[in-house]
């Protein structure tokens, strides 16, 4: 399945998977959670662009408004959109990554968080990027690395979903890869760790999670495996531990 194709399947048409993934992330090991250690890093002023924006979950955090930014917001999904008009005074556009409905040089600002690695096509994502952000632009990229969230994609063989093991990252745009990538179109690319990992105190959130993956309500049968799988490590631990690898990525235009 391309990229794009796993994407429209997982969000086009529901914001729930996306909600389970997110709930998942408060059980950080760093009391500074990622939105607001984004926030810190971000260059927001003037006009800002965020592409494959999701339900806006970054400016429930941030307030835009207050801070005299102009807000523009993209997601391919009718059903993010419709969530993304909701937050005050931001443009919303219905769009694809690859072909981003603006004019040359019109952003100061372009923000992907998460997004790149559902793109078929990222070095075709970047240089969209870096047409629509004006010189001297900034783009922030966040991605995670190949073995985010290992020991949660390692229960996908034990709910008989073995093809999930892999995880949400369907081409070769990584923490590891992207910095590569972004160098082809922009300067001054650095790179910053989250310090972060998980320490899950239930089961619940974690089958939630694998229902997000799986498209619906896992099976009584596929529950009970995960359980089995699970609690054993968090009666003897206190928690489901789960290693963590997103980086940021920033760069000029």
């Amino acid at each position: 399945m391309k990229p794009s194709a796993h994407a429209a399947s997982q969000y086009a048409e529901t914001t729930e998977n996306l909600a389970a993934r997110i709930a998942l992330h408060a059980y950080s090991t760093n009391p500074q959670d990622w939105f607001a250690w984004l926030e810190e890093r971000l260059p927001l002023e003037g006009d800002v662009l965020e592409v494959g924006a999701g339900t806006g979950k970054l400016w429930s955090q941030i307030d835009h408004v207050a801070r005299g930014v102009r807000l523009t917001l993209v997601d391919f999904s009718p059903a993010m959109c419709a969530e993304l008009r909701k937050i005050p005074s931001a443009q919303v556009h219905e769009a694809n990554a690859l072909d981003l409905p603006f004019d040359d040089a019109s952003f100061d600002t372009l923000i992907a968080n998460h997004m790149l690695y559902h793109v078929d096509d990222p070095a075709l994502a970047l240089r969209e990027f870096a047409r629509v952000l004006r010189p001297g632009g900034r783009l922030a990229v966040a991605v995670n690395g190949g073995a985010h969230l290992a020991e949660l994609f390692a229960l996908t063989p034990v709910i008989g979903h073995p093809e999930l093991a892999r995880g949400l990252i369907m081409n070769d745009f990584t923490a590891e890869a992207g910095p590569g990538y972004i160098a082809r179109y922009f300067s001054d690319v650095e790179v910053e760790r989250y310090p972060c990992d998980l320490a899950v105190p239930s089961a619940d959130p974690i089958i939630a999670y694998l229902a997000s993956l799986v498209g619906g309500p896992l099976t009584p049968a596929q529950e009970a495996a995960a359980r089995a799988a699970v609690q054993p490590i968090i009666d003897a631990q206190g928690n489901f531990p789960i290693r963590k690898h997103t980086v940021l990525i920033t760069a000029t235009r």
